[in-house]
C-alpha cells in the first residue's frame, strides 16, 4: 500500500501525464483533421464486433510470418490484458487490503501471471530479431527513399519500447512475487511467480515490502512517462489500427478510387500533391502503420528491385508528421515521402493493401499523387501519350477505329446488341480482346463457349468503348470521366441484365466505379460465366483422353485484378478440375499472387529500372511448378506473360482459361 506522500507524489504525476497526453492527442487530431473529408462514425458501430474479432484473434497478422506473428500476438495480448492489471494494481496502491476473492480473482492472478511470462518471452524473442539477426525484411534497401531519421529512428524506437515492456511487465511479475515471498507461500494461481518467490525466502518483511514498493513505482510510473512518448512512437499503432479498421470509408473493392465531378469548376487541385491534399483517412495510416514493411515484401516492384516502397511512403509521411505542428505550406510530397520514379513503378496490384495487418492503403495515396502530377504538372512517362492520344481520340488506348472493333468476330455468330435487343447476356469484349492478337484468341474462345451452351447474348459491337480503367489509373482522371460517363449513359439506355468480361480490369471498372456515374450492373468475369454453364450442364465436354493426361499440368496465374480487387479465385480452378486439368499451385497465389506487371497502365509503358521485369519474375515461379501450361484469365495478363515466357525460350505455355476449354467442348 501507498504512504500517503506517495499518493500525492502518484497523482500528481498522472495529472502530468494526462496534461502530456492530452496535448499530443490534440496535435494528432489537428493534423489528421487537415485532411480532407470526415470520418463516419456511424461505420464504426456497424463494424465494432468485427473490429473487436480482428483485435483479439490478430487474425490480419497472422497471414504472413506465422512466428514472429505468434509471438506479436503473445506480446499484444499480454499487453492488453496489462490495462486490467495496471488499473487494479493502482486501485490496490490506494486501498489497503484490496483483493478480488473467489474463482474470478483466481483466473484474474492466473492470466496476470501467464500473461506477464508471455510478454516477456515474446519481447526477449524480437529484441534478439531485431538487434541481433537483424532480417532484411525488417527495413528496406539503401536505394530506397527513406527519411534519414526513421532508419535511425525505428531502431531508435524498437529499443525504447522493449526496454519499458520488458522493465515494465518485468517489474510488476517481480512485485508479484515479492508479495508470494512475503505471505510465506506459494500461490496455486501464479504459478510463474511462486517459482520467482522461491528466490526471495529468507528476506526480512522490510525488504520485501521496500522491494513491492520499488516493483510498483517502476512498473506504473514507467507507464506514465512512457504515455506521452507513446503518441510521437511508431507503437502509437496500438491506438490507430482498430480507428483505422473502424472509419475507413466504405469501398466495394480495395482499388474503388474517389469519385472527382471534372463537371465542377471549383476544384482547383487534382490528386494530391502535398500532405494536406490527402483524405483524413490517408494521413491516418501513417499513424497506425506498424513499419513491418509487409507491404514492401509483397510489392512486385520492390521485389523486382525498383525504387517504390509502400512502406517507405507512409513511413516518410510519419516522420515529416512528427516534425510539424500544421500541414500549411509543407513540400511536395514527391520531396519527402515517394520519388516520382517510384510512383510510376506502381502497378496497383493492391498487394500492399491486402496485405497490411491495420488496414492502410499507400497505393491509393500513389495514385492520387499520379493525378496531381498528371493533371497539374503535366508529367508523366512520354510512352502513355500514346494510350492517352488512343482513348482520347478512338476510344481505345489501341487506337483502333470503332468501324473495325467487330473484326475479331469474323465467322463467329456473335450477335451485336441492333440483332439482339434483349440479350441475357451482354458481353463487354473490351480492348484488348477485340484489338490486340493474342488476345483475340480468347475472345473466339469465349464465343464459341457461349454459342455451344445456347447463351442469349449480344455485344455492343462499334458502340464499346474502353472503360478507362488504364487512364484512371495512370492519373488521367478527365478522359476517364469522359469514357464513364458516355459508357453509363450508352449501358442505362441497353439496360443489360447481366454483363460479362472477359477483362478483370473491366470487370472492376464497370462493378466498382462506375456506380459513382449512376451505372449499377450485375457484372461477372467469363470463367464465373462458364463455371456457370459447366456446373448447370449446358456446355457438355469431351472427356480428356488418357494419352493427352501426362501433359495436363497447369498451374493458375490470379490476375490482380480478378482476385485481390474483386475476391474471384474459386471459379477459374473450378472450371480448369471440370477440363481435368491437372492444377499445381504457385507459391504465391490466390490472394498472395504475384503481379503480371500490366496494372497501373504498366501495360502501356516501360517498366522503370530494376533488377527484374516483374513478368519474367512470375513466369520463372510459374516454371518452377513443373507445369508446362499457365492459365489465366485476363488479357493484360495474357500478353505480359507470353512476352516473358517468349523470352525464357517458350519453355511455359500461356493460355486462357476459355481456350482450354473450347478445347474440349463436346461438338455433339
Amino acid at each position: 500500500m501507498l504512504t500517503l506522500p506517495e499518493k500525492i507524489i502518484f497523482i500528481l504525476a498522472a495529472l502530468a501525464t494526462i496534461a502530456a497526453v492530452a496535448f499530443a492527442i490534440r496535435r494528432l487530431v489537428r493534423l489528421i483533421s487537415a485532411g480532407h473529408g470526415k470520418p463516419d462514425w456511424k461505420l464504426a458501430w456497424k463494424r465494432l464486433l468485427n473490429v473487436l474479432g480482428r483485435m483479439v484473434t490478430f487474425q490480419p497478422v497472422f497471414r504472413t510470418r506465422f512466428w514472429p506473428s505468434l509471438f506479436h500476438a503473445l506480446v499484444a495480448w499480454g499487453f492488453g490484458f496489462y490495462i486490467l492489471v495496471n488499473l487494479l494494481d493502482v486501485v490496490a496502491g490506494f486501498i489497503h487490503g484490496f483483493f478480488i476473492p473467489g474463482f474470478v480473482g483466481d483466473a484474474y492472478r492466473l492470466l496476470a501471471d501467464v500473461l506477464s511470462v508471455a510478454v516477456l518471452v515474446g519481447m526477449l524473442f524480437f529484441i534478439f530479431r531485431r538487434f541481433v539477426f537483424r532480417p532484411a525484411n525488417l527495413s528496406t534497401r539503401q536505394t530506397t527513399l527513406l527519411s534519414p531519421k526513421a532508419r535511425f529512428g525505428i531502431w531508435r524506437d524498437s529499443a525504447i519500447v522493449a526496454t519499458f515492456i520488458l522493465l515494465h511487465v518485468g517489474s510488476r511479475f517481480v512485485g508479484a512475487s515479492l508479495d508470494i515471498a512475503a505471505a510465506g507461500k506459494a500461490d496455486p494461481w501464479q504459478p510463474f511467480a511462486s517459482l520467482v518467490a522461491r528466490l526471495w525466502s529468507g528476506s526480512s518483511p522490510q525488504a520485501l515490502g521496500l522491494g513491492e514498493h520499488i516493483a510498483f513505482w517502476l512498473a506504473i510510473g514507467l507507464i506514465m512517462a512512457f504515455m506521452p512518448y507513446f503518441a510521437y512512437s511508431k507503437h502509437v499503432h496500438l491506438f490507430f489500427s482498430p480507428l483505422n479498421f473502424l472509419l475507413k470509408p466504405e469501398r466495394r473493392s480495395i482499388g474503388e478510387l474517389a469519385y472527382i465531378n471534372l463537371d465542377d469548376t471549383s476544384i482547383q487541385q487534382f490528386g494530391a500533391s502535398k500532405l494536406n491534399d490527402l483524405g483524413w483517412e490517408q494521413l491516418m495510416d501513417a499513424y497506425a502503420c506498424i513499419m513491418c514493411f509487409r507491404c514492401q515484401e509483397a510489392c512486385p516492384a520492390y521485389t523486382t528491385g525498383k525504387l517504390l516502397s509502400p512502406a517507405a511512403l507512409e513511413i516518410n509521411k510519419r516522420y515529416f508528421l512528427n516534425t510539424v505542428n500544421s500541414l500549411k505550406d509543407s513540400p511536395a510530397l514527391t520531396e519527402f515521402a515517394i520519388p516520382a520514379e517510384a510512383v510510376w513503378a506502381c502497378t496497383s496490384c493492391g498487394a500492399c493493401v491486402d496485405i497490411c495487418p491495420v488496414g492502410n492503403e499507400p497505393m491509393r495515396d500513389i495514385l492520387d499523387i499520379r493525378r496531381s502530377l498528371v493533371l497539374m504538372e503535366n508529367t508523366f512517362p512520354k510512352q502513355l501519350e500514346t494510350a492517352f492520344r488512343g482513348m482520347e481520340r478512338a476510344a481505345n488506348p489501341w487506337s483502333l477505329p470503332p468501324t473495325e472493333r467487330m473484326k475479331w468476330a469474323e465467322g463467329l455468330k456473335v450477335p451485336t446488341i441492333e440483332q439482339n435487343p434483349e440479350p441475357d447476356v451482354l458481353w463487354w469484349v473490351g480492348c484488348a480482346p477485340a484489338t490486340e492478337a493474342r488476345a483475340q484468341k480468347t475472345a473466339r474462345a469465349f464465343a464459341r463457349i457461349l454459342t455451344a451452351a445456347g447463351v442469349n447474348f449480344a455485344v455492343l459491337g462499334q458502340n464499346e468503348q474502353c472503360t478507362g480503367d488504364s487512364a484512371r489509373r495512370a492519373g488521367r482522371e478527365d478522359i476517364f470521366f469522359g469514357l464513364a460517363t458516355a459508357n453509363v449513359e450508352l449501358l442505362n439506355e441497353v439496360k443489360p441484365k447481366r454483363i460479362v468480361t472477359t477483362c478483370p480490369h473491366c470487370l472492376h471498372t464497370l462493378k466498382n466505379e462506375y456506380p459513382a456515374f449512376g451505372g449499377n450492373y450485375e457484372v461477372i468475369h467469363h470463367t464465373q460465366l462458364i463455371n456457370e454453364l459447366i456446373s448447370s450442364g449446358r456446355l457438355p465436354m469431351e472427356p480428356q483422353a488418357a494419352a493427352d493426361k501426362s501433359s495436363a499440368l497447369v498451374t493458375y496465374h490470379d490476375p490482380c485484378y480478378l482476385g485481390r480487387h474483386n475476391g474471384i479465385y474459386a471459379e477459374p480452378r473450378q472450371v480448369l478440375k471440370e477440363v481435368q486439368a491437372d492444377l499445381v499451385e504457385m507459391g504465391l497465389h490466390a490472394d498472395k499472387s504475384f503481379c503480371c506487371g500490366a496494372g497501373g497502365a504498366q501495360m502501356w509503358k516501360e517498366e522503370e529500372h530494376g533488377l527484374a521485369r516483374v513478368c519474367a519474375e512470375r513466369v520463372t515461379e510459374a516454371r518452377a511448378t513443373g507445369a508446362k501450361t499457365m492459365a489465366v484469365a485476363c488479357p493484360f495478363c495474357m500478353i505480359m506473360l507470353t512476352d516473358a515466357a517468349k523470352a525464357d525460350g517458350d519453355q511455359i505455355q500461356v493460355v486462357d482459361v476459355a481456350e482450354l476449354v473450347a478445347e474440349r467442348i463436346n461438338p455433339a
